[in-house]
């Protein structure tokens, strides 16, 4: 497969996937997913590589989640094509975490959404010591059930993990570090020197064993993934078609401050109100119940 948004390289058994999107902070699209998944299959696979290293390009940013754009321009208007998008999704976080080597994220930059979940679906991780770590769900009208709700409870502990999901606040590589998020700290000149190093101890392993015990450890991380992950992905789905995801991603996309509360709608699940309305001239039914014309022949409909 050629890959246009993502690079692979392989260099003395480590394979190296590296997100190529830093004009969007190195943010995921379909397309992206869709190289993770192959290049993850395709390290699998290879008996040269022992290690596989997750990364994004440059230096602002690891990964920064899903493209919100992507999110605002095509499921807004399309729910069910979001259904096909987490289907890709689920299967190149899977390809990461099923691969039976030693995986670790290379956290070059800031480190959000998406982006954590792949980062927390990696066996280790090495970070720079000025990158920051956040969840953004709630924000943007979403819920980070993509392994965030299901792994920062088993990686950071229940109060901390609701902290991250509910608050979205950014959390530094220091407390990164405190929390248990990851496993190294280091200053950004000595990252990669780390990272090497990191996978150096992992090759003089029998690979076998490390397979086998990475099986074992992923346990409680795929007993609260698979029980949750298809319910995730349909009621996100769902979820598409309704206001609080057309606000948060049109605003993020706009660079403005969302309007959070809704106030003065009594339905605020509907974009503009809950389809009630009839139209007296052309009866056409289904109408929201904000809209003081008909949708179709232009009508003013009745208070």
């Amino acid at each position: 497969m050629e890959y246009k948004e993502i690079g692979y390289a392989l260099k003395d058994k480590v394979a190296t996937v590296t997100i190529r999107r830093p004009h969007v902070h190195n943010a995921y699209t379909l397309e992206t997913l869709r190289e993770m998944r192959d290049a993850f299959r395709r390290a699998t696979f290879d008996d040269d590589v022992a290690v596989i290293v997750l990364t994004g390009e440059g230096d602002k940013a690891f990964c920064t989640g899903g493209d919100v754009k992507e999110y605002a321009d095509v499921y807004t208007k399309r729910p069910r094509d979001y259904w096909k998008y987490m289907v890709v999704f689920q299967e190149a976080v899977d390809a990461l975490r099923d691969c039976g080597k030693p995986t670790i994220a290379r956290v070059n930059g800031v480190c959000a959404g998406g982006g954590n979940e792949l980062h927390m679906a990696c066996d280790l991780s090495v970070a720079a010591d000025d990158v920051d770590f956040l969840q953004v769900g709630t924000k943007v009208g979403s819920v980070a059930a993509g392994g965030a709700t299901q792994w920062l409870p088993l990686l950071i502990g229940d109060r901390r993990a609701r902290e991250m999901l509910y608050l979205c606040e950014r959390v530094s590589a220091k407390k990164a570090l405190e929390w248990g998020l990851v496993n190294w700290v280091v200053p950004r000149a000595e990252l990669d020197a780390k990272v090497r190093e990191a996978a150096d101890k992992l090759i003089d392993k029998f690979p076998e064993s490390l397979r086998y015990t990475k099986q074992q450890v992923n346990f409680w991380k795929d007993f609260a993934w698979h029980a949750t992950i298809g319910h995730a992905r349909d009621w996100l789905s769902l979820h598409f078609a309704t206001r609080e995801p057309f606000e948060g991603m049109r605003a993020f996309v706009e660079k403005r401050t969302p309007d959070y509360r809704a106030e003065g709608s009594d339905s605020p699940e509907f974009l503009h109100g809950p389809p009630v309305r009839e139209c007296p001239k052309c009866r056409t039914k289904g109408m929201p119940a904000d809209f003081d014309f008909c949708g179709k022949c232009g009508a003013r409909l009745p208070p």
